[in-house]
């Protein structure tokens, strides 16, 4: 079935199943590789992107729920010449490490501090909640939200 699909303030004409889930065609049909197939079941938030705004898994997301919606991905923030503001945040705190989950913690940062420009801690935290980090730099993404949100950012202690 032919759809049209607005991703990254463009849209594009996909042949694809209703049912699909919408992380295969961003990877499979558009080429967009930044979010990532985790689990399959909506549990880690590797395929994390937004729809108008909203953080959403789209490894369980119909392709047919986004038509007529804005979906943004990580390739629509920024690129690697000129990466735009969470990004930047993300590079400055090193909050990758084997860089598989960070581009769906990205688009749960971007969909919170749109919602919320100045998230308290424990608003970040719970916002960001839903997404894994399997290396464990919870506290770099921590401290790279809250720099990306224009907040203090603690020195990052050994380890962290």
């Amino acid at each position: 079935m032919s759809l049209t699909l607005n991703v990254n303030g463009r849209d594009h004409a996909v042949d694809a199943d209703p049912a699909t889930p919408l992380l295969y065609v961003l990877r499979g049909d558009l080429q967009l590789n930044g979010a990532k197939f985790g689990c399959g079941l909506g549990q880690c938030g590797a395929c994390t992107v937004t729809v108008d705004g909203k953080a959403v898994f789209s490894c369980v997301l119909p392709v047919a729920a986004v038509q007529g919606r804005r979906v943004v991905t990580v390739e629509g923030l920024g690129t690697v010449q000129a990466p735009g503001a969470i990004q930047q945040a993300f590079k400055a705190e090193q909050a990758a490490q084997c860089g598989y989950c960070i581009a769906g913690m990205i688009m749960r940062a971007k969909a919170l501090l749109d919602a919320t420009p100045r998230p308290t801690e424990a608003q970040i935290r719970e916002g960001m909640q839903p997404n894994l980090c399997r290396c464990g730099t919870h506290m770099r993404i921590l401290r790279a939200v809250r720099r990306a949100a224009g907040l203090p950012v603690e020195p990052a202690r050994a380890g962290a």
